[in-house]
């Protein structure tokens, strides 16, 4: 009983914005402006990510303007404000992630490394897009109808012995109705029909 899922390639924008190592401070912060981003991933060779620029990095020289750290822990920070390209900048090796990666792979890099944007990159480590947390948000824009007949098909057909199960979606949220003679089923249901993305909830009325 396994719904279907969706990976990063799925959701990625696969027109990335990127930049070179020489590229310089003030061309950053314009490009990031005009494409509305908040990170870049910098490129060398013939596309092969090597590390990645966002505003973190960008801030220390607005932050140390007027004085120098005071905490050991700002040194590292302080150290950017006097760059001035992209290879001074950026943090190396980039957090990454694969395109066959799955959505709630993603989020956990995401959460863990506290950034809010990949690039995605195949074997090589050559760019092939970038995926933010608004893409990994999508799933949640799947029509009730949608989300309906992938728990009928990947869900209620494949339990054995075959379920009467009765069940509304609305606005994301599952909720299952009516009578359940093996009670055992209750989790490994829920657990399944929280699988399928786009599924904001899932409610019991069960008899």
């Amino acid at each position: 009983m396994t719904a279907s899922r969706y990976i990063v390639s799925d959701v990625m924008t696969h027109t990335a914005v990127a930049i070179g190592r020489e590229a310089s401070y003030k061309e950053i912060v314009e490009l990031m402006h005009q494409w509305k981003v908040s990170a870049v991933p910098v490129l060398e060779g013939e596309g092969r990510v090597v590390g990645v620029v966002s505003e973190a990095d960008l801030l220390p020289k607005e932050e140390f303007r007027q004085g120098e750290p005071k905490l050991p822990d700002q040194l590292e920070e302080a150290s950017k404000a006097d760059a001035v390209l992209a290879e001074e900048l950026m943090s190396s090796p980039a957090v990454t992630v694969h395109p066959d990666a799955t959505l709630a792979e993603a989020a956990r890099i995401m959460a863990r490394k506290r950034v809010k944007r990949l690039p995605v990159v195949n074997s090589l480590g050559m760019l092939e897009g970038v995926v933010s947390r608004s893409d990994l948000l999508k799933v949640f824009l799947r029509p009730d109808e949608e989300i309906d007949e992938e728990i009928r098909s990947a869900v209620v057909a494949e339990l054995v012995p075959p379920v009467e199960l009765d069940f509304s979606v609305l606005d994301g949220v599952v909720t299952l109705r009516g009578p359940l003679q093996n009670r055992s089923l209750v989790p490994l249901l829920a657990r399944a029909i929280r699988a399928v993305e786009g599924v904001v909830d899932v409610r019991m009325e069960l008899v």
